[in-house]
């Protein structure tokens, strides 16, 4: 008998772990809007999970060591009419977070780095130019302010944040609703999956499809798909028989797949959170109570099973800590925030390991905070990959930053609320919160917003002349 040899990896003992009581946040009404996204959002300053809110959509925003009981009147980010469908942090700036409404619109919003004492109820941005609710929801990973939007209208919008511009408008390749959309490494392509059944992968700035793939799962739910680092695609969908399957695929050849990997029956649309730095795809069920995770490799079967991590509880969301976040002195590898019905609770995966030193071969450089280009250079037709940062001595995110000022950038004309950028929220008193100066300029800044308001209607008023006169 020939002896079985064992697959050499640094992730087979993979070991995933709750949080302890007193680092779970407790006492959260968690959304019980049904749509497939993950309604939790994490970075290495701030947890955000959508929340019930009566007569629109709102979000809890809570810094991460806010942990424990949440009191019933913190503040909310509330400006939405309708429920809030997906939040996004911008992953160039630890303060700034989209969200996508049933409203139909996509709000911007500059988080402060202190508690506010109300409500956040405006915007820095609002974003309109969906007829149907938005309900996805990514930023570009290596252009500033560029950020994607996709709606039940079938289409999808890229923005400039910066200056509030629709870039690009995808109207005319989806026949019907999105499901998911994911940029590749650098942003030069987005797959999406579709109602349609196809996976499609797209050039955005030439508005073609690349390459297609007709019903890559034979199932009629949902199907999701992410790139992997080197460019192939991970989707997760349904066999005939409604098993749930992951499955890898080579866009220069969408024949076949190159693994297929089928799971269980169960209804919960499989959210992958992929990890480029391990190669490994964390898959977390809405409704389930587990976490599968798999090896991406280079050599057959290619999808490696590592491992699944197993609760009591179901989740209702999910949220996934960017690799900058983590504690690298606990060899830790990934962090999810799982949404109980009243709770959030933190999720550690580690590669248990003696030595106290920095883990060379876990942690390779990663992407930090800087973007590599300007909004107008990617249009342009530039593609750059992440700027990488090294987590050796462990990632201190920045105080809060404001968006940097460039031309016509909206972000920026609003001052920030509250002590300014010399002075943290601990050392100024409520009442200087708002100095003199501050107040003179919103004041600036809103007439600023009335006279554009206000130059808007006399223009539509001729307009309304000069159609009147033609019917006459």
């Amino acid at each position: 008998m020939s002896r079985r040899v064992v697959r050499q990896s640094k992730f087979r003992h993979v070991f995933g772990q709750a949080a302890k009581a007193d680092q779970a946040y407790e006492d959260i009404r968690v959304s019980k809007v049904t749509w497939d996204s993950a309604f939790c959002a994490v970075n290495p300053k701030f947890l955000a999970i959508i929340v019930e809110a009566g007569g629109g959509g709102a979000f809890i925003v809570l810094p991460l060591a806010k942990t424990g009981r949440v009191d019933k009147n913190y503040p909310l980010v509330t400006g939405h009419t309708g429920p809030v469908l997906d939040i996004d942090w911008c992953p160039h700036n630890d303060n700034v977070i989209a969200s996508a409404s049933d409203d139909t619109t996509v709000m911007v919003w500059q988080i402060p780095d202190y508690t506010p004492v109300r409500n956040i109820t405006e915007p820095v941005i609002t974003l309109e130019g969906h007829s149907k609710r938005v309900g996805i929801l990514s930023w570009h990973p290596t252009a500033r302010n560029v950020l994607l939007s996709a709606g039940g209208d079938n289409v999808i919008i890229i923005w400039n944040v910066g200056t509030g511009e629709a870039l690009l408008s995808l109207d005319d390749i989806h026949p019907d609703v999105i499901h998911s959309v994911c940029w590749n490494s650098n942003g030069s392509l987005l797959a999406t999956t579709c109602k349609d059944k196809t996976l499609r992968i797209i050039d955005p700035r030439k508005n073609q499809v690349v390459a297609e793939r007709a019903r890559p799962h034979e199932g009629a739910r949902p199907l999701r798909a992410v790139f992997t680092a080197d460019g192939k695609l991970l989707s997760t969908g349904f066999s005939r028989m409604s098993e749930r399957q992951l499955a890898l695929w080579d866009p220069n050849n969408f024949e076949e797949p190159v693994a297929l990997q089928e799971m269980d029956t169960s209804n919960g649309v499989l959210l992958p959170f992929y990890d480029p730095d391990s190669s490994i795809v964390y898959l977390c069920g809405k409704g389930d109570s587990s976490i599968r995770y798999f090896e991406i490799t280079d050599e057959p079967p290619f999808v490696h099973y590592l491992n699944t991590f197993s609760s009591k509880e179901p989740q209702r969301g999910m949220g996934f800590m960017p690799k900058r976040g983590l504690d690298v002195s606990k060899c830790e590898i990934a962090r999810f925030y799982k949404l109980h019905e009243r709770k959030c609770e933190p999720i550690v995966m580690t590669v248990p390991r003696k030595s106290d030193l920095f883990q060379d071969d876990l942690y390779p450089d990663t992407p930090g905070p800087e973007p590599a280009l300007e909004a107008d250079e990617w249009l342009s037709g530039q593609d750059a990959e992440p700027v990488l940062i090294s987590l050796k001595e462990g990632y201190v995110p920045p105080k809060h930053r404001e968006l940097r000022v460039t031309k016509r950038n909206i972000l920026d004309v609003r001052p920030p609320a509250g002590p300014r950028r010399s002075q943290s929220a601990s050392e100024a008193p409520l009442s200087q919160q708002h100095t003199l100066e501050t107040l003179l300029e919103e004041i600036k800044a809103l007439r600023e917003r009335v006279q554009a308001q206000e130059e808007r209607i006399t223009a539509l008023e001729n307009m309304l002349c000069e159609l009147v006169d033609g019917t006459d």
